[in-house]
Formats: structure tokens, C-alpha cells, sequence
């Protein structure tokens, strides 16, 4: 029965079942009943649903075997509950492709992530934090320059990444979470890249700081203190500002954001947060740029969004090594066989050159 893939789809799409009911033109009751597994559509009607809710008809027949171990959320206050679930929909939905794909390996060529041994064991103070990031850098072998791929990195040493496409309206950051204890971290592509790689440090933070944060110390500011800290070190940070300053200049801020993927509100709580710059220094270029209308929108070319290509790649090789066939590769990418075989094939590139 289709009851828990139908159920899925529509929250990830975030439709109620009235809404859906309105595109596919039945009653509410019906959809009800298909989701409770009371009754099965007609193959007609469940096309119509597979193309209300953007997915492919044998989504609907997929087993559903993944659920969510543990997830924590970082949103705004006010992000409704069916928003929520609509992200949680479309999660469970990407890992359980993932874990379909690492199914047909007999050892998937990815590590699997292990909790670094950091020199700090237990953070009772903000200062701490910055040994922390810089430790972390050391441990992964990154050292001190710019992090220009973040997911790369992180899905290097078995973090998952998801990036949902749920339009959350400003109202989602991101989130980390386990499933069968493999962690991820989730991101959305409504934000430009330098908040998309914030987002991915600060869940990074949840997890390199689990179990060893005191209790007096907030976890979220904890975690916004190492998402800077490990995107742009202290010892870079006074390298291209210096140890003491009067004042920043808007350019200086626009050049660290375009070469460390922080943005300029991060750098300037960075320079803050190392008593650079005095706290009074730090309001009056807050003021500035909310009066300037740049919380949001910051002034010039937007950093580039941080893109995942290894489920893909993973796909491909499969497909390669005769693992898997075109049909599978296409569900297993949300696509149909038609658009795969042109990607597979490269036509668009090739027009694109042409």
C-alpha cells in the first residue's frame, strides 16, 4: 500500500490533505483514505497526485525504512509546525535515498565519521571555543586558509549533508541529526552561500561540542562562536585586521566575506569577539547596516551557495560499475528517465557549448 509514501510527499510538498484534494480534484476523505491505507487509488489518480506533488509514481511504492533517530532544529521562533514537518517530510525522504544507494554497496566508498579526540575536553568559556575550531582545523588537516567547499569537507569525513529546497520563508536555517548513528546536517537553499556555510558550522558546532559544553554556557551562541571561529581562525583574523582597531571599513569586511565565505555582519562579531574592535564599534556598524537595509542583503556580489555532488557522483559510479540500471538511477535521483539519460548523455552541456 502507498499510505506512508502519499502521507510523505504531500507534507514535503506542504500541502494539507484539502490542498491536495483541490489538485487532483477528490475529497478530503479520500485522501484520507489512502493515506490510511483504506483504499488505493486508480492508476489515473495516482498519476495525478505524483505530478500535484512533483514526485515520480513508483516514489509511492518505495518501502520506507528510514526514520529520524535524533534532529535538533535552528529556526526562527515563530516557524509553524507544518513548515516543520514539511522539512522533516523531505529529509527523511533524501536519506532514505541515501541509504537505498548504500544498500547496493558491498562497502560504500565513503569513511564513516568518528568524534575527533580534541585537546580541550571540557568548554567552560566562550575563549575555549576558538582552541576548539582551531584544534578541529589541525585534526582534519585544513589548515589555517579559507574553507572554499564546506560540504566537501564535511562529507569527507562522513557527515552527511542534505540541502532541502522546502520554501521555508526565511523561517529555516538548518539542523543536525543522527540516523542509525550516522549524523547529518540539513541546510536550506533559500539563503546565499555565506549563511549556508554559517549554518553548516554551527550544526557542525552541535556536533564536535555534544557532551562537553558546561551547562552555564547557551549552546546556540556556543555554536555561533565556533561556526566563526572555524570559518575564519583568530590567527587569520588578526593577520588581516590587526589586534586593535578604531574603526573597520565596509571594503575590509566585503573583501574577508568574498575570501572566507563569512559574511560581513560575521566578520564584524569575529573582529568583536577578539576585542579587536570595541562592542560600541560593533552597535554602530549593526545600526548601520539595518538602517542600510543589509541584514538580510548584504551589499555586493552574494557569496556562491554550497552545492553537494556526492550522492551524485555515488549514483553515476554505480551506474557505471552495471550496480544499478538507468531506471534505478533516475528514481534514485527524483528525475525522470528521459531527463537522466540527457544528463547522462550531456546534451544540455552540449547545447549550452554549442
Amino acid at each position: 500500500m502507498i499510505g506512508g509514501r502519499l502521507k510523505q510527499a504531500r507534507l514535503a510538498a506542504g500541502f494539507s490533505m484539502e490542498q491536495l484534494a483541490q489538485q487532483v480534484n477528490l475529497s478530503r476523505n479520500m485522501i484520507k483514505k489512502y493515506e490510511h491505507d483504506e483504499s488505493m487509488p486508480r492508476s489515473d489518480t495516482m498519476s495525478k497526485m505524483a505530478q500535484a506533488l512533483n514526485v515520480r509514481i513508483d516514489y509511492f511504492f518505495r518501502p520506507m525504512n528510514a526514520g529520524l533517530d535524533t534532529i535538533k532544529y535552528r529556526t526562527c521562533s515563530n516557524t509553524p509546525q507544518r513548515l516543520l514537518k514539511a522539512i522533516k517530510a523531505d529529509i527523511e525522504e533524501q536519506i532514505e535515498r541515501w541509504f537505498e544507494l548504500k544498500d547496493l554497496w558491498p562497502n560504500l566508498p565513503i569513511g564513516n565519521y568518528q568524534k575527533p579526540a580534541l585537546k580541550v575536553d571540557f568548554i567552560d568559556s566562550m575563549v575555549q571555543i576558538e582552541d576548539v575550531a582551531d584544534d578541529l582545523r589541525v585534526h582534519w588537516d585544513l589548515g589555517l586558509a579559507a574553507i572554499h567547499n564546506l560540504i566537501d569537507v564535511l562529507e569527507q569525513q562522513g557527515i552527511g549533508v542534505i540541502i532541502t529546497s522546502v520554501d521555508a520563508d526565511n523561517q529555516f536555517d538548518g539542523l543536525v541529526g543522527t540516523i542509525e548513528g550516522h549524523p547529518f546536517i540539513v541546510v536550506s537553499d533559500q539563503w546565499p552561500g555565506d549563511r549556508q556555510r554559517f549554518t553548516l558550522a554551527h550544526e557542525l558546532g552541535h556536533l564536535i561540542m555534544d557532551g562537553v559544553l558546561c551547562s552555564t554556557i547557551d549552546e546556540e551562541l556556543a555554536c555561533n562562536r565556533f561556526a566563526g571561529a572555524f570559518l575564519l581562525p583568530r590567527s587569520e583574523v588578526h593577520k588581516q585586521l590587526g589586534k586593535n582597531r578604531k574603526k573597520l571599513e565596509l571594503q575590509e569586511l566585503y573583501m574577508l566575506k568574498q575570501e572566507y565565505g563569512l559574511s560581513m555582519q560575521g566578520c564584524i562579531y569575529r573582529a568583536a569577539d577578539l576585542q579587536i574592535i570595541t562592542d560600541s564599534h560593533r552597535q554602530q556598524l549593526r545600526r548601520l547596516f539595518k538602517q542600510m537595509d543589509w541584514r538580510k542583503k548584504e551589499p555586493g556580489h552574494a557569496y556562491p551557495n554550497e552545492q553537494t555532488h556526492l550522492f551524485k557522483q555515488l549514483v553515476y559510479r554505480a551506474l557505471a560499475e552495471s550496480m544499478i540500471t538507468e531506471s534505478k538511477a533516475a528514481e534514485l535521483l527524483g528525475i525522470s528517465v528521459t531527463k537522466f539519460y540527457r544528463a547522462r548523455k550531456l546534451e544540455s552541456m552540449c547545447g549550452a557549448a554549442g
